[in-house]
C-alpha cells in the first residue's frame, strides 16, 4: 500500500519526460514561422548607436552607392510606411545608411554598411543589433507584401515589448 503512491509518483513525472523526449527526436515540434522578416545569418551591430538617442526600434533602408532606381523606390516607400505606423510613430525611427541625395532631415544616417544587400530595409532594435531584413523586390506588389510583413512584425514586437 506504501509503495503505490511512490509508484504513482514516479510514472507522472516519467511521462512527461517520455513524450518531450520523444517529441524531439521525431520532429513533432511545429516548424511554421511567424515573423515575416530573415533573421540575418550572422550578427550586425551598428557603432556608437547609442549616440542617436534610438527609440524601441528603428526602420532602416540601406542605400548603397551603387544603388539607384530601386533605392529610390525604398526611400519613398519608406515615407509611406512611416505614416502607416499610425500611433506607433513615436515608438519607432527612421534611419538611412549610407548617403541618399534626398533624405528626410529628421532621419537618422548611419554609416554605410558593406555587408548589408542594397535597398533591403532593416528592423534595428535599440541597442543598435540588426535583427531582421527585409530584402527588395523589384515587382511593386510584392514588394508591398513584403513591406505589410514588415509593419507586421513591428506591431507584434511593439505588443511585446509593451507587455514586458
Amino acid at each position: 500500500m506504501k509503495n503505490k503512491p511512490l509508484l504513482l509518483f514516479v510514472v507522472c513525472c516519467a511521462i512527461p519526460l517520455v513524450l518531450a523526449y520523444s517529441a524531439l527526436k521525431l520532429d513533432w515540434l511545429p516548424t511554421a514561422i511567424t515573423n515575416h522578416g530573415e533573421f540575418l545569418e550572422r550578427e550586425i551591430k551598428l557603432d556608437n548607436w547609442q549616440q542617436h538617442n534610438p527609440k524601441q526600434w528603428t526602420i532602416a533602408l540601406n542605400y548603397s552607392a551603387q544603388c539607384e532606381e530601386p533605392c529610390s523606390e525604398q526611400l519613398a516607400a519608406l515615407d509611406n510606411l512611416y505614416v502607416a505606423l499610425g500611433k506607433n510613430q513615436h515608438k519607432v525611427d527612421m534611419a538611412i545608411i549610407g548617403e541618399p541625395e534626398a533624405a528626410k532631415p529628421h532621419w537618422h544616417m548611419i554609416a554605410e554598411q558593406q555587408q548589408l544587400k542594397p535597398a533591403s530595409l532593416y528592423l534595428i532594435d535599440h541597442m543598435g543589433l540588426i535583427v531582421l531584413e527585409y530584402p527588395f523586390n523589384p515587382q511593386p506588389q510584392e514588394n508591398r507584401l513584403i513591406q505589410k510583413g514588415l509593419l507586421k512584425d513591428l506591431k507584434k514586437l511593439l505588443n511585446y515589448s509593451r507587455s514586458s
